[in-house]
């Protein structure tokens, strides 16, 4: 039964021991030179001011969900369309539902200010 996934355990398997040679191998091997510089939040030449972290108004990522949102919906157009011939008028007629249904929360968003980028 389980047989066929031992191809895939042994394939995890060896990825993460390369994953930990690998980062063991730089820290093993990789310079440990440490600097005044290099202790700095910054390393572009700039000398930082203020914090080191500040806080992002919540539009920013209220614009990121909504952007996930809609392309990860926007992602199910491909399947409809490799399948669109078998589906016929039913698929075609879902499809409707689906884009009128994403439609609605657009301009719903679109309406309450969410797109506004200040």
């Amino acid at each position: 039964m389980l047989v066929e996934y031992i191809a895939i355990a042994v394939m995890i398997a060896v990825a993460t021991l390369i994953a930990f040679i690998a980062i063991g191998m730089g820290e093993l091997f990789g310079p440990k030179k440490k600097s005044a510089a290099k202790d700095m939040p910054y390393e572009s030449g700039m000398n930082p001011y203020g914090e080191g972290t500040r806080r992002m108004p919540v539009r920013f990522y209220l614009i990121a969900v909504l952007f996930i949102l809609f392309d990860i919906e926007v992602v199910f157009f491909l399947p409809w369309a490799i399948a669109f011939r078998k589906l016929g008028l039913f698929g075609l007629a879902e499809m409707v539902v689906f884009i009128v249904i994403l439609l609605i929360g657009y301009v719903y968003a679109w309406k309450k200010g969410a797109l506004e980028w200040e």
